[in-house]
């Protein structure tokens, strides 16, 4: 029997996530443009969907290429290790 899926990675997070509605994105939220070489900031918005992970809230770094929609963004997570996630717009903004 294989092991049981937990879904998303927010199953063992209540003490992370807010017991409320979460608000509406605006549409200059939803509409943000950001080129090669930005700094950007992680900061999860909206629905669990699609958020990075939590160990890259509030982190900064640079973006590297557009993918679709989303952004693919340069972070250190240590002094020796760089990481590549994929971030979409929604979730960034500038520092």
């Amino acid at each position: 029997m294989a092991p049981r899926s937990h879904g998303l990675f927010i199953g063992r997070t209540r003490h992370l996530a807010r017991h409320h509605k979460p608000s509406k994105l605006g549409l200059t939220t939803l509409i943000k443009n950001f080129s090669v070489g930005d700094k950007v900031a992680i900061v999860p918005k909206g629905s669990f969907r699609d958020i990075p992970h939590p160990r890259y809230r509030g982190r900064i770094g640079e973006i590297i290429e557009k993918r679709g929609d989303a952004y693919v963004v340069e972070v250190s997570v240590s002094k020796s290790t760089i990481r590549k996630i994929i971030v979409p717009q929604r979730h960034l903004e500038k520092p």
